[in-house]
């Protein structure tokens, strides 16, 4: 007996018998605390202090044109320079309207210094949405791509944005690139009237150091807002989180320790987008905090990936499971040596890790792929690290999905949804956390901010478990639950089962009415083209019946696509109209 099938007497021995399962089964290579290079300071302090020490380091490299760490420095500042010049003040709200690209990470350094808020915004989102974002957080200022203009200048005619800059990713194309280029960036350069060109005011404001140096409002601390990350949507109006320096700093530390390992000679690759938290953390804040150069795409590109990887001898890569799935299976992926990866983490979205495609890999490099983490943009995401559990696939084998164990100093505990009590190790429940990295709140929604944090704890809404030994399990999201004829039934693990089938490409389940039983697990799927016409939706639903329990065997309906938002997620709702139209 573990002590934890006996009712619950309070939180405080609840948490001590989950501490000492965490040390029992923390991994014996991995330290204590995290680490923090230049100590608990903000994180344009890093940048500052990079500069100082590595100054012709690459911070980033963008198709082979190097951004140095002295030259992200000196860049911010210029931008800060100009803000506070053109009168924006200490807490204002600074949009950033940009895909990945250099321009990015000198706008964010820039805000911070200037003691703005950085507030970035999807490149995809379309006016509407765009003017949502500008009129929620009341922008002083917007930074965007020239490319977008028609987008900005239909919401800038519904509210007045005192400062527009305008840049071009045609601005870091070098001559000759060193691996393939998307045709976007190729675009030239568009002048766009009435905007000020960001890169004028990066490269031709003078003294900006000095200048800086004499404003006693630019005083930035741990604590102060910092950046406004919008939720993706998938439950509501997207909602902003306010984040502090603090916050990244510790995501930054707990990733670097824990889940990447990064040191001298490193070489890291990245195209999530960095407008979303996760993309934030990977392009933008990593490279300061670690001081690894990181190659930033401006979107994914399984042919630039393969010629980076090979030109740079890339030796950490993070991504989404699709995308390498992919990458093993490029009719050109002979031509290049990857051998050089032994980092690589991804997130399941639609494919799932699995032992074949693990050991798939293991034929190109030494790497082990793994899931990254548990998380969330509330806690700024990178939760638990899953580093250390892949041996024999133990992870794999625990029920899905393993999320592994919570970064030092973040707690979880799994609570009943409706009356808020402890819930025993291995029921499933609402997960719980309490975190460092955990937002102030929901920008001007006290109500909502209130409703999800309670007592220091963030009310998730996910479905999951600790297991008998400590380790977290994700299930899903508590909408996205079924109750198939009483009988709980979570899409995501269907989705990981049906995953498994070798024909299996991608996969999304979703529940249906059902008069009968209530709902239906629903699971549409995609096809690896060897397997076109070999298999139906017959024979898949054959198969599932020999994998689960029969009150979980989906229907089976063959997609040519699943529907994704730009994060590479399921849109869920778009499948359920589906069964609308149908019934219509």
């Amino acid at each position: 007996m573990n002590g934890m099938e006996a009712p619950i007497r309070d939180e405080a021995s609840y948490l001590a018998h989950l501490e000492a399962l965490w040390r029992r089964h923390w991994p014996a290579h991995l330290p204590k605390e995290p680490h923090y290079p230049f100590g608990e300071v903000p994180l344009t302090d890093y940048l500052r202090e990079r500069a100082k020490r590595t100054p012709e380091k690459p911070c980033i490299i963008f198709y082979g044109e190097e951004v140095t760490f002295r030259r992200l420095d000196e860049w911010s500042d210029r931008l800060a320079s100009y803000l506070l010049d053109a009168g924006l003040t200490k807490g204002d709200r600074v949009a950033v309207f940009l895909p990945n690209c250099p321009q990015f990470l000198i706008a964010f350094y820039g805000i911070l210094k200037a003691g703005c808020v950085h507030v970035p915004v999807n490149p995809m989102y379309k006016a509407p949405e765009l003017l949502h974002v500008l009129r929620e957080v009341e922008a002083r200022a917007l930074i965007a791509l020239d490319r977008l203009w028609p987008v900005v200048e239909e919401a800038v005619r519904e509210i007045s944005v005192p400062l527009v800059l305008t840049t071009s990713l045609s601005d870091f194309l070098p001559e000759r690139p060193a691996f393939a280029v998307h045709p976007d960036i190729k675009e030239p350069k568009r002048v766009v009237p009435g905007t000020v060109d960001f890169m004028e005011v990066v490269l031709k404001t003078e003294d900006a150091r000095h200048h800086l140096g004499s404003r006693s409002e630019v005083a930035v601390s741990l604590d102060d807002l910092a950046a406004l990350n919008f939720t993706g949507g998938t439950t509501g109006i997207p909602k902003g989180c306010m984040h502090t320096q603090r916050n990244m700093l510790y995501t930054a530390a707990g990733a670097m320790t824990y889940t990447y390992q990064l040191g001298e000679g490193d070489v890291r690759l990245t195209y999530m987008p960095v407008f979303w938290i996760a993309g934030e953390n990977s392009g933008v804040i990593y490279p300061v905090f670690s001081g690894v150069p990181h190659i930033l795409l401006y979107r994914w590109d399984p042919v630039a990936v393969m010629q980076a990887v090979e030109r740079y001898r890339v030796s950490c890569l993070g991504g989404v499971m699709d995308n390498i799935v992919e990458l093993m299976e490029h009719p050109e992926r002979h031509r290049y040596d990857l051998s050089s990866i032994r980092t690589l983490t991804v997130s399941s979205f639609v494919k799932k890790v699995t032992p074949e495609y693990r050991r798939k890999w293991r034929q190109i490099s030494d790497a082990v792929i793994r899931e990254t983490s548990y998380g969330m943009t509330e806690t700024h995401t990178s939760d638990t690290f899953t580093t250390g559990f892949q041996e024999d696939d133990m992870d794999l084998k625990r029920p899905p999905t393993f999320c592994g164990l919570p970064m030092p100093g973040t707690q979880f505990k799994v609570v009943d949804f409706d009356t808020g009590e402890l819930l025993p190790l291995g029921v499933e429940g609402e997960i719980v956390i309490r975190t460092p990295s955990l937002m102030k709140g929901y920008w001007k929604n006290p109500e909502e901010t209130a409703r999800v944090i309670r007592d220091g704890w963030f009310h998730t809404g996910d479905i999951g478990l600790i297991d008998e030994s400590g380790f977290l399990i994700y299930r899903g999201r508590k909408k996205e639950m079924l109750k198939v004829k009483g009988m709980s039934v979570f899409p995501g693990e269907i989705e990981a089962m049906i995953s498994k089938h070798p024909a299996v490409e991608g996969c999304a389940v979703v529940g249906k009415p059902d008069p009968d039983k209530g709902e239906v697990p629903v699971a549409f799927l995609t096809l690896k083209p060897a397997y076109q016409g070999q298999v139906n939706e017959q024979s898949l639903a054959d198969w599932c019946r020999k994998q689960m329990a029969s009150y979980k065997v989906p229907e089976i309906r063959i997609v040519e696509g699943l529907p994704l938002t730009a994060t590479g997620k399921v849109r869920k709702e778009e499948l359920k109209k589906c069964f609308a139209q149908s019934s219509a």
